[in-house]
């Protein structure tokens, strides 16, 4: 949805008052001071014309209306705050109420793609003083702005003659708008005055790293990291284009854009990333990697910093790693119970492999962070190797993988052998050398884990064999293979429960069995959400423990999709399966089957 839409092209003058005069109880309006706080427009009067409008349209009951007004003549607030402090409606009911008796338009702020350069157009002060949020352009060039009272006439005089654009006003929740100006605050006013100046290639060593260290610069950046954190974001996307800076946060798997900047800004942003990463800030000709550990918002943040080279300049990604997600325990994965004794089975023996497939970005990591909390004890001795080390964990010694050093898998997985471990996490079985250690560190006593890339638990084990490994060598060594995959939680808050049409159970797969349609769930956006309908994710699996039966169909180089269905019949269900129940169980929707599982 775009900033401009649902705005309505309708003259200021024509907003009529939000109450009634043939209420003998409503007093005069006067014009706001300009100090007053937005809703004080609201405030002066009593809400009777607005009370009749709820009543009629069945949103409230008279005895509420009775109620709500008797606490506003005594209290003097603004009517609409009564009526959202007595719960009587939820904000979004109201101010839809508010719009439709205005002939103004309705929008949910977080539902919008704002456009930086119409917010940055009022100032903040201003904006709160009003009640008000700029998000955009109409066609004709006026200024669209989400206000909580859009029948302040003063606030539109204001923001007029600080833009000297049209205004166009659209009714917008306050709770909403307040938000808003709270994210924009913490990097808008950092972008507004720093970098001026600077060239975009400014090749001086000294200059960048100035630019870099200067104070407006450093909370820009900081301000973008502590929001991200906030929104409970994975990644952070700095993406240089040819006329300005995008930022976008993948949030619960999904890209969002947050702001666009002034390309001029993108040199300094990079230096300073750069410099907290311990990068090289004069080379921008190849791809680089660093690390950096923070404090914000009372967490303790690990972020993984990569720089790519674009044609419009360096990219960078910062993977958010929370520390608190090294705590999680294998019960906290949504594991099915049958899928759980499976896996548990496996990884509770004291020699084997036990491979976790999936994407990149599937939760493999998690995954196996969570299986080495449930194995980690004082007699046990557990060693990794990944690149890099992601999360540490306490007890449990890490080598990290160093490239320039001369450190890789096989060669750490070598020495790592040597340290009489019990249990060997290797980070990915990326290459055959890595493959055939581990393959015999899990044939000679030891436990090892690790990952692969493979779309479901069969392929594992013919990847494996297109690696190079022998056919007997993979069916002795593996005991079990996970696939995973991630998908988003509906939020709990908001989840709206219906009954899907058959046709569409038919098309994702479901089968009725008989016992009727079932009452499924979908999303409808709240603030709790910013609007999404879905907050946090959820993994669906799929268990496929070697049997006899299995290996020997390994053994004789069987195909994938005969391994598949002689594990479906010794009960393997599919990643479709596994979703399908956390359907039913109210925990996501079909739609999110449908993005994330072919």
């Amino acid at each position: 949805m775009t900033a401009a839409a649902s705005v309505v092209q309708r003259p200021i003058g024509s907003v009529e008052p939000l109450w009634s005069p043939l209420d003998t109880r409503t007093r005069t309006r006067p014009r706001p001071s300009p100090g007053a706080c937005a809703g004080d427009a609201m405030a002066t009067v009593t809400g009777r014309r607005l009370s009749d409008l709820l009543l009629l349209q069945g949103h409230v009951s008279g005895d509420d209306l009775n109620r709500a007004i008797d606490v506003q003549q005594s209290t003097g607030e603004p009517f609409p705050e009564v009526l959202l402090r007595l719960e009587l409606l939820d904000a979004d009911q109201l101010y839809r109420v508010i719009a439709d008796h205005l002939g103004l338009g309705f929008v949910v702020v977080a539902e919008l793609q704002l456009d930086p350069l119409a917010v940055g157009l009022v100032p903040e002060a201003m904006a709160r003083r009003h009640g008000m949020l700029p998000i955009g352009f109409t066609d004709d060039g006026a200024l669209s702005v989400a206000m909580s009272d859009p029948s302040n006439v003063l606030a539109i005089d204001d923001a007029r003659n600080v833009t000297d654009r049209e205004i166009h006003p659209v009714v917008a929740a306050p709770r909403d708008i307040t938000e808003a100006l709270d994210r924009y605050s913490r990097m808008g006013d950092a972008v507004d005055s720093a970098f001026e100046g600077m060239e975009e290639e400014d090749d001086d060593l000294a200059a960048m790293t100035g630019a870099a260290q200067d104070a407006p610069v450093v909370k820009f950046v900081n301000a973008l990291i502590a929001q991200g954190v906030q929104d409970r974001a994975s990644d952070l996307h700095f993406e240089p284009q040819e006329k300005e800076l995008r930022v976008r946060y993948r949030i619960d798997g999904v890209l969002h854009e947050v702001t666009r900047q002034r390309r001029s800004i993108h040199a300094g942003v990079v230096s300073r990333l750069k410099i907290m990463a311990g990068l090289d800030i004069a080379e921008r000709r190849v791809p680089q990697d660093g690390r950096v550990s923070l404090r914000t918002a009372g967490k303790e943040i690990d972020l993984r910093v990569s720089s790519l080279p674009t044609v419009h300049g360096e990219k960078l990604v910062l993977r958010i790693l929370d520390k608190s997600s090294s705590l999680l325990h294998l019960p906290d994965l949504n594991l099915l119970p049958d899928n759980y004794r499976r896996y548990e089975a496996s990884f509770r023996k004291p020699y084997g492999m036990v491979l976790v497939t999936g994407p990149t970005g599937s939760g493999k990591s998690t995954t196996l962070y969570a299986t080495l909390n449930e194995i980690n004890e004082p007699a046990v001795n557990i060693v990794t190797v990944e690149d890099p080390v992601e999360y540490q964990l306490p007890g449990i010694s890490q080598v990290p993988i160093n490239a320039r050093a001369g450190l890789s898998f096989p060669l750490a997985l070598r020495s790592i052998l040597r340290q009489d471990p019990d249990v060997v996490l290797v980070g990915e079985m990326r290459d055959l050398e890595t493959a055939q250690i581990g393959i015999q560190a899990a044939l000679t006593g030891h436990l090892v884990l690790s990952t692969l890339h493979t779309n479901d638990a069969p392929s594992a084990v013919t990847r494996l064999m297109e690696m190079g490994i022998d056919a007997f060598l993979v069916a002795s060594a593996i005991d079990c293979v996970l696939a995973q995959r991630l998908g988003r939680r509906l939020c709990r808050q908001c989840r709206e429960a219906y009954q899907p049409e058959p046709a569409q159970l038919e098309s994702a797969g479901m089968r009725m069995n008989g016992h009727g349609v079932p009452t499924l769930y979908r999303p409808v956006g709240c603030p709790h959400c910013a609007k999404s309908g879905y907050r946090g994710r959820i993994a669906f699996h799929e268990v496929m423990p070697v049997t006899e039966e299995i290996a020997r169909a390994v053994v004789e180089r069987a195909s994938t999709d005969d391994i598949t269905r002689l594990a479906r019949s010794q009960g393997m269900g599919s990643l479709r399966q596994d979703a399908l129940e956390k359907v039913l169980s109210g925990d996501t929707s079909l739609e999110e089957i449908a993005r994330v599982i072919v």
